[in-house]
This record gives structure tokens, sequence and C-alpha cells, in this order.
């Protein structure tokens, strides 16, 4: 597959994409309380993309199976990892983790991120596998400047969670982003530093760390569309859209307001 390299005009209508995304993630991160439904926060999520002028993009979104996924973002509770649909019978407790994935297209172009919230007191070792989880999106992000290789971002990541004995997902993967959602190239959370494809000026990537507490093996549920811990236990994601500039990678979408709140 082609990798599109990006002019600075194209970077500023993806920095507008993925600014709305953290804003989005905020908004739905307001609504994050126990007893509210995981298909509440979807709503939020699909008003709030349409209300300021772009199209929630994980909507109707095909899986493998040719089937449209049903919701503006991915709501995945304690062990669901990733791709959780939105429910009525999905409610929030407290101690539960959830993450948030979603995309928007805005102006022609894609803006992905996720985010994992905690629902009030969380576990300590819970609470320890987000913060790792999430250093090593920002150490990945390190490693994406011209130069370097997709497999320098996968081996910070890898590095630093399986020093702290989580499991990596190998089956689910970062990916370039643009005018389409995916784009090449695909960027693991493991790897070798140095192998794979050379990162240049203007590549843009979605890296995102999946990232579990006990083993890394995944199942699928029956929707065809969630995917669990075998074992059960809880898993983290964290996402940033990023640009491949000199010297330092500029990341595009934000947990600023998601924090600050």
């Amino acid at each position: 597959m082609k990798i599109f390299l990006k002019t600075e005009d194209e970077i500023d209508l993806m920095r507008e994409a993925n600014q709305l995304v953290g804003k989005t993630l905020a908004e739905v991160g307001r609504h994050i309380k126990p007893g509210v439904t995981t298909r509440h926060l979807d709503k939020v999520a699909d008003e709030f993309i349409r209300d300021h002028g772009a199209i929630p993009t994980f909507k109707g979104f095909p899986n493998p199976y040719g089937e449209p996924f049903p919701a503006a973002i991915c709501t995945s509770v304690n062990d669901v990892v990733v791709h959780g649909i939105p429910s009525d019978d999905v409610v929030l407790h407290e101690g539960d983790i959830i993450s948030v994935d979603c995309g928007t297209l805005l102006n022609g172009y894609n803006g992905d991120s996720a985010y994992t919230f905690m629902i009030g007191e969380v576990d300590e070792a819970v609470k320890q596998l987000l913060e790792v989880t999430k250093q090593s999106l920002y150490l990945g992000i390190e490693q994406a400047v011209p130069g370097k290789h997709v497999g320098d971002i996968g081996a910070a990541i890898q590095a630093h969670c399986e020093a702290h004995g989580y499991g990596i997902v190998r089956e689910l993967t970062g990916h370039g982003i643009g005018k389409e959602m995916h784009e090449a190239p695909q960027i693991p959370n493991y790897g070798m530093r140095g192998n794979g494809v050379m990162l240049k000026a203007g590549m843009c990537i979605a890296i995102e760390p999946m990232v579990t507490l006990g083993n890394r093996n995944i199942g699928m549920l029956p929707d065809r569309w969630s995917i669990v811990t075998r074992d059960h236990q809880v898993a983290a994601h964290f996402e940033h859209t990023i640009a491949v500039r000199k010297g330092k990678a500029e990341v595009l979408s934000t947990f600023e307001e998601i924090e600050n709140h």
C-alpha cells in the first residue's frame, strides 16, 4: 500500500479534525459516571461531532465481515480491549474503566484518538496499568522522527509495558491516517529497533498501545466487533494521531481538555 506524505496545509486540516476528537472525548468524559449507559455516551459523542460540522467516521465503518459499526464511538469496558459497541445494556459502575475511541471526518481529513477513563475509585493495579500504557504511548511518539523505523515505535512501547509485566496485544495495530481513517503503514505496539518502514517527515500516523493486565491473548465476542482478553483481566488503550516532523513529532490530537476538566 502507498504511504501518503502530507503537506503543511493537509497537516493543518488533520490537526483540526484531531482537536475535535480531543474535545469530543472530553465532552464524553464529563458524562462518565456510575449508572450511565454506554449508549448514552455514544449519543453525546454523535451529537457533539455533528454539531461541530464533522461526521463520526466509525459509524458505518465495516468489519472484516462487511458488517457496519453501529455507533459513533467504541466504548470498551474493563476486559473489552477495543471495538466495544455502545449499548443500553452496558451500565458503568464504580471501579470500572472504559476506553473511548473516537474518529471524525472534518473537511475531508480524519481525526482518531482514544482515552481510557476511570470510573470513581479504581483498583491500584488497574490505575498503574493505565499510567504505564499512557507513558508507553508517549515513548512511542518520541521515536516518530524521520530516519527512525516503525519498529522503533513498537520496541519502545513493548519494552516499557513488558517491564511492568503487562501483555501487548499483537493482532491489532496503529495505522497511517489522512483522507482515509486507515492508511499505510501499520504501526504495531511491539517490534525490533531499525525494522519496518522508515519514517519520513509528513507521515501522519495513529499510535495506539493496547495493553493487558494479564496475558496478551484475545478473543472476539459474538457481536463480531468487541475484542476481549481471554483471561478476562482488564485492558487499557490510549491513542494519539501524530505528524512525523524533523526533530520532534507533533501530536495532532489532545488529552489536555480531558485531563483539565
